[in-house]
């Protein structure tokens, strides 16, 4: 290809690991903050954009519970739902597994099976995208808490809810106390993931995989501190749900050039690239694409190679996935 320079848009792309909450178009958000009395504190959308840069991790964390603060109402879930799929739907992304965070929101009184509704609501006005749902349980809650979200979970399993994940405050929430919440998960029928080794270190992935026995990891960036880790996680092909630039700006990997997604992809694991939270980094995953290719070292093939891992990676039916294969392949972008 003598021009590429266009590509990373137009190739048709899929993505699993992406925050519903976290992806929010900043004009959408903003409209919300204004509803909501919050321009008080940033008085225009400039500030709200300032507002997303961050000292750390924990940092990171308590910006996110305070962006949450202007969803209050299930009209809310609604409107931001099909705003975000809207602008995915706009970067030919075709394919999407979202996390959602519905315990975040049981301050405001509102229930975990009417916000996935909503959502759903949301996510149906844009055909254009196929967009399951992953409830994070939000281990900052305890697994008992958990326990009692997955339960209301399984009642609106039809609402497009392949599995569940946690996400949270991986450095104060390990994985193990959670067994019995996966054990329930798989139990029902859920598949699982869990983000681990981001904010904390390999035993953090040792214990989503040996414990969890989660079938995909989030991160896992410092997976590579072990290597019998890595050796694990290559024998058993278990799929890593990668974020490089969202790491970068959480401060989970130093820099860019530091990230272990090259060295990942070279020793053979089978890896996905992912946005995260795309309007709180301001990142997107043709950018992400970019980078691999321009500051990694990636080729085009690789990309394809990649794209077709998250593909595999995904929680489509094998005749889905079989038939997303083709449809990329028979873009004229592709």
């Amino acid at each position: 290809m003598a021009d590429i320079s266009n590509w990373y848009e137009l190739v048709p792309k899929a993505e699993l690991h992406l925050h519903l909450e976290g992806s929010i178009p900043l004009e959408a958000l903003w409209e919300l903050v204004l509803k909501y009395g919050g321009n008080r504190e940033v008085p225009d959308l400039e500030a709200l954009k300032d507002k997303f840069q961050y000292r750390d991790f924990p940092h990171f964390i308590d910006t996110w519970v305070w962006k949450n603060q202007f969803i209050r109402e299930y009209d809310d879930f609604t409107f931001i739902s099909e705003a975000v799929a809207r602008d995915l739907a706009s970067q030919n992304i075709r394919y999407v597994e979202a996390f959602y965070s519905p315990p975040d929101f049981a301050r405001f009184g509102l229930t975990i099976q009417e916000i996935t509704a909503s959502i759903r609501r949301g996510l149906d006005r844009v055909p254009e995208i196929t967009f399951y749902l992953i409830p994070d349980l939000v281990r900052d809650f305890g697994p008992k808490k958990a326990m009692v979200s997955l339960e209301k979970v399984s009642e609106v399993r039809d609402k497009g809810i392949p599995g569940i994940g946690i996400g949270g405050s991986e450095q104060s929430f390990p994985p193990e106390p959670f067994e019995e919440v996966y054990e329930k998960a798989r139990n029902l029928g859920f598949r699982t993931t869990a983000h681990a080794g981001e904010a904390a270190g390999a035993g953090s992935v040792w214990g989503a995989v040996n414990v969890l026995q989660a079938d995909r990891i989030g991160h896992a960036t410092r997976a590579e501190e072990d290597e019998t880790l890595l050796e694990v996680l290559l024998e058993k092909q278990v799929p890593l749900e990668l974020c490089p630039i969202s790491n970068v700006c959480t401060g989970a990997v130093d820099s860019y050039e530091e990230h272990p997604v090259r060295r990942y992809f070279e020793y053979g694991l089978k890896i996905s690239i992912n946005t995260d939270d795309p309007k709180m980094f301001g990142n997107s995953l043709a950018e992400e694409y970019r980078q691999l290719v321009e500051r990694m070292g990636f080729t085009i093939q690789d990309l394809r190679n990649i794209l077709f891992q998250t593909i595999d990676a995904s929680w489509q039916t094998e005749a889905q996935k079989t038939e997303m294969k083709k449809e990329f392949e028979s873009s004229p972008e592709w």
